[in-house]
C-alpha cells in the first residue's frame, strides 16, 4: 500500500506541475491573441509530442518531459538591418542570430505582416511576456491564500510535547545524557507533557515564540511558570540556566550555523494547526517571496555544494537547490507516510505554491531566453525611442534582440547544466524528509 501511495504522490506531483506550467503559458497565448499575434504552437513540456490538438490556427499540445513548456509566436525578431528575414553568414556568432531570425519567421503565411510579435509597440510586447510569470504568482497566491487561511499551517504551540531530561548543546542528542549533564529546569520544575503554558515570569503566554523569546532572555534566573494540566492551572518555579541554542531571524526561522548563548528551560514545543486571516497571510506570503529572493541569489554559492552531494557520502544539507525529480521524490514520501491525508495534501499545496513563486521570480530575471530578457529587450526599445523623440532625432526602430542571442545559448546551456547536476544529485543522494 505505501507503494501505491507513493506513486500517487508522485503523479499528483506531475499533475500539479503539468498544471502551472499550462497556466504560466496560457498567459502568453491569452495576450498574445488579444494584441492580434498569430501563435502556431501551444505546448506543454518538451520532446516528442504525446497528443495533440489544432483549434483555429492554432496547435495545442502535451509533449513527453513535463518540464516546461512553450508557445510559438512568429515574428519574434525583426527583420536584419537590409530588411530582409535572413542574411547568411560565415561567423558562427552571426549565425546563431540569422538562425534564430529565420527561426521566428518559418511559419509566416501571407497575410501575417501584421500579426508578428515584434510589430507590436513595446508596452504590449511587455504584457505578452510578462503575463506567464504573473500567471504563476496568481497561482501562488491562490494556492498560498488556501494554505494559510483554509486549510492551515503547523507551528508551535506554547504547550509541552516532551520534557529533555539533560542540558546539551544544540545539535547533541537528548535521549543520551552525559555522565556530568545537570537536568533540565523543566525536568527540575516538575513539567509534564500537554502542560500549555498559561503564564510565564507573569507575562501572559499568546503563543510559542513569545514564549520562546521570553525564555531566552531569562538566563540564571528563578521564575514562576503557570500552566494548565489536565483541565486546571498549576504554579511551577523553574530556575533557568544558559545553554548554546540555534540562533533563530526575525521570523522564528534558525540561521544555519549560528549560535547564541540564552536562557534554556528544556523541552520539545508540540505541533498545531494555526488559520490565518488575509492580513497574516499577506504577511506570510511576503516572508516566503523574501525566501525565496534570497535562495535565488545564493543559488550560484550552492553549486559546489551539489557537486560535493553527488561525489560525497555526506547527507544532503535541507537548503540544498532542489529541482522537479527531488520535489516529486518528496511527494511520494509524503503520500507513503501514515499521515492524515489533510497533511498530505497540505505538503503538496506548499511545494506547489512555491515552485510557481519560484518560477515568477526566476522567470523574471533580465535574461535571454528567460521572458524577463524579451521584457528588458521591449523596454531598452522604448527607452530608445522616447529618447529620439525628445531629442528629435530619427526613430532607430524596433530593438534586435535575436543580436543577444549568441549570450542567450550561453545562459541556456548554464541553465542546462544546473538542472542536470540538481537532477543527479536528486537521484544519488536527495533530500530527506525528517
Amino acid at each position: 500500500m505505501a507503494t501505491v501511495m507513493w506513486v500517487v504522490g508522485i503523479l499528483l506531483f506531475v499533475l500539479g506541475l503539468l498544471f502551472s506550467i499550462a497556466w504560466h503559458e496560457l498567459g502568453h497565448l491569452s495576450t498574445a491573441k488579444l494584441f492580434g499575434i498569430r501563435v502556431p504552437q501551444y505546448m506543454v513540456g518538451f520532446g516528442r509530442t504525446v497528443w495533440s490538438r489544432k483549434k483555429g490556427e492554432t496547435e495545442y499540445g502535451l509533449k513527453a518531459i513535463p518540464l516546461g513548456g512553450y508557445i510559438r509566436m512568429i515574428g519574434m525578431f525583426p527583420p536584419g538591418a537590409d530588411g530582409r528575414v535572413t542574411q547568411r553568414s560565415s561567423s558562427p556568432v552571426r549565425s546563431m542570430i540569422e538562425d534564430a531570425r529565420e527561426a521566428s519567421y518559418e511559419e509566416i503565411r501571407p497575410g501575417d505582416e501584421d500579426r508578428m510579435f515584434y510589430t507590436r509597440k513595446p508596452w504590449k510586447r511587455v504584457i505578452v511576456m510578462f503575463a506567464g510569470p504573473f500567471m504563476n504568482l496568481i497561482l501562488s497566491f491562490v494556492l498560498y491564500l488556501v494554505l494559510f487561511m483554509f486549510i492551515g499551517i503547523q507551528v508551535a504551540v506554547p504547550t509541552v510535547s516532551a520534557v529533555s531530561k539533560c542540558v546539551v548543546a544544540v545539535g547533541q542528542p537528548t535521549d543520551k545524557c552525559p555522565v556530568d549533564a545537570a537536568p533540565t529546569p523543566a525536568a527540575a520544575a516538575g513539567l509534564r507533557a500537554g502542560d500549555r503554558f498559561v503564564s510565564f515570569d507573569g507575562d501572559p503566554i499568546k503563543d510559542y515564540p513569545q514564549l520562546q523569546a521570553d525564555i531566552r532572555k531569562a538566563p540564571g534566573k528563578t521564575v514562576p511558570i503557570v500552566v494548565e494540566r489536565g483541565g486546571q492551572q498549576l504554579t511551577l518555579t523553574a530556575t533557568l540556566t544558559s545553554n548554546t541554542l540555534a540562533k533563530v531571524d526575525k521570523d522564528g526561522y534558525p540561521v544555519k550555523g549560528e549560535t547564541i548563548t540564552a536562557g534554556f528551560l528544556g523541552f520539545e514545543p508540540a505541533r498545531g494547526v494555526e488559520h490565518l486571516g488575509f492580513g497574516g497571510s499577506i504577511d506570510q506570503m511576503a516572508g516566503m517571496a523574501e525566501h525565496s529572493l534570497t535562495a535565488l541569489v545564493a543559488l550560484p554559492g550552492k553549486i559546489p555544494g551539489l557537486w560535493h552531494a553527488i561525489v560525497a557520502d555526506d547527507p544532503r544539507p535541507a537548503d540544498s537547490p532542489m529541482g522537479m525529480i527531488g520535489a516529486a521524490r518528496l511527494g511520494g514520501e509524503v503520500f507513503a507516510m501514515d499521515l492524515p491525508l489533510t497533511q498530505q495534501l497540505t505538503f503538496l499545496v506548499q511545494v506547489l505554491a512555491m515552485i510557481n513563486l519560484s518560477l515568477f521570480l526566476f522567470n523574471m530575471l533580465p535574461l535571454l531566453p528567460l521572458d524577463g530578457g524579451h521584457i528588458a529587450g521591449a523596454l531598452w526599445e522604448s527607452l530608445r525611442r522616447q529618447a529620439a523623440r525628445l531629442f528629435r532625432r530619427p526613430d532607430p526602430g524596433p530593438f534586435d534582440v535575436a543580436r543577444l542571442m549568441p549570450a542567450a545559448y550561453v545562459v541556456a546551456a548554464v541553465f542546462i547544466c544546473f538542472t542536470v547536476l540538481v537532477g543527479v544529485a536528486d537521484l544519488v543522494n536527495p533530500i530527506r524528509l525528517n
